[in-house]
């Protein structure tokens, strides 16, 4: 196969590349050269590989159910190191769940585990599409596509190889696609049309965390806000913050927290608040030396808190969506009863933010006048909970219909 004789021949300057990179050197060698012992020789297994967070966090639903239904043990595979320690975190006190980091589609790792265990099914989540673990798993095993979806992005990228794409997804079992657009562009990608179906987005099955009214009530508290307003960004990318901070300059007696989608960005963040003449605080700092006096931004420099932080707000931006990044998730604060305000770059929740706006439960904005307006409206005009609640019970139950389209392939044998 030439992409595997094209792979032979880059491995030796691929290697002489990572000897000055030690950072990715360590990527390659932890996927490379893994201890498969945490595996039970010989059993049976359900393989399911996610890329990343956002993959592990929306599988909770989908291993619950595969636990429950089948006796399989699940191998869970995760190509970022993020990921995998999120994976690790969630799962590894869970005796039926093994967890590896993805071998980088290297055939004789996968042949190795293949030959190590019996895989009985294998669960892409969302689009991964890796030649070799595709053509060497459907020799063991059937594959399914689960929470599929073709962004606006791959999209014209995946048409341009749809050459090498469509032999493999004739190995493919099943597809199932979060929308109709995600299952007509498969389709027309060259998937068998009789084996793709629409079962929504695993993102509505996920469990979320719930907070006290006593918790919420103490993080007020800690973060000098029992009296002023909360607004809160998440998952800011670059060139959203100075935004952010000019709309927060026209907003009165209001603590703006920042929790920016990537750390190493922290210090970037500081500067521009130093450079606006604002008081903040970082979080970890406060959690070592509680402050008395009040500040003006927050900048959550911390993994995990996000929910906490919107369960609290009376003002949600979702970021990723006023730079071309595509968007975070906009249920997050939903689930919390906040309405969340969003950019124009939506490509990675388009489904999702349509609905929103259709059902008038989040907006979306252009620019900072927008931004102003938008925040004066959900002061004057909050909306209700009741139809936020309706809103994902109408939506829920993704992992349940995927497995039973699943089970009725399974049979066709």
């Amino acid at each position: 196969m030439f992409y595997n004789l094209l792979r032979g021949f880059l491995y030796p300057f691929l290697f002489i590349f990572l000897l000055f990179k030690p950072k990715k050197l360590k990527f390659v060698f932890q996927r490379l050269f893994q201890d498969l012992s945490t595996l039970e020789k010989k059993a049976k297994y359900i393989w399911i590989h996610c890329s990343s967070v956002g993959e592990i966090n929306l599988i909770d639903a989908l291993v619950k159910k595969l636990k429950n239904d089948f006796n399989e043990n699940i191998l869970l595979t995760v190509f970022t190191d993020t990921g995998y320690e999120i994976a690790m975190n969630k799962y590894s006190k869970d005796d039926r769940i093994s967890i590896l980091r993805f071998p980088l589609d290297d055939i004789f790792i996968l042949k190795k585990i293949f030959n190590y265990i019996q895989v009985s099914k294998i669960i892409l989540i969302e689009t991964e599409i890796w030649p070799n673990f595709i053509n060497l798993g459907s020799k063991y095993s059937k594959i399914f596509i689960v929470n599929g979806r073709i962004s606006n992005k791959s999209f014209p990228r995946y048409k341009k190889i749809s050459w090498i794409i469509k032999p493999l997804f004739s190995k493919i079992s099943g597809f199932f696609m979060q929308s109709q657009e995600d299952k007509n562009r498969i389709i027309l990608l060259g998937a068998d049309k009789n084996k793709v179906f629409v079962t929504g987005n695993l993102k509505f099955d996920i469990s979320f965390e719930t907070f006290s009214s006593e918790d919420m009530s103490n993080l007020k508290r800690f973060i000098k806000s029992d009296t002023r307003k909360i607004f809160v960004a998440g998952s800011t990318r670059q060139g959203e913050d100075s935004i952010l901070i000019d709309v927060f300059k026209e907003l009165k007696n209001t603590l703006l927290i920042i929790v920016p989608r990537h750390l190493e960005r922290v210090p970037e963040i500081e500067t521009l608040v130093k450079n606006s003449n604002l008081t903040y605080k970082k979080l970890t700092d406060l959690e070592l030396n509680p402050s008395s006096e009040e500040f003006q931004i927050l900048i959550v420099d911390k993994m995990g808190v996000l929910r906490k932080f919107y369960s609290i707000a009376d003002v949600v931006f979702v970021g990723g969506t006023l730079v071309n990044i595509g968007g975070h998730s906009l249920l997050e604060p939903l689930f919390y009863g906040k309405s969340p305000i969003f950019g124009p770059y939506l490509q990675n929740v388009k489904d999702i933010s349509k609905d929103i706006l259709n059902l008038n439960i989040g907006y979306k904005i252009n620019n900072k006048e927008e931004f102003l307006n938008t925040i004066n409206l959900l002061e004057t005009k909050p909306v209700s909970e009741d139809k936020i609640k309706a809103f994902f019970k109408s939506n829920q139950n993704a992992a349940e219909k995927t497995i039973k389209f699943m089970e009725e392939e399974w049979k066709k044998d």
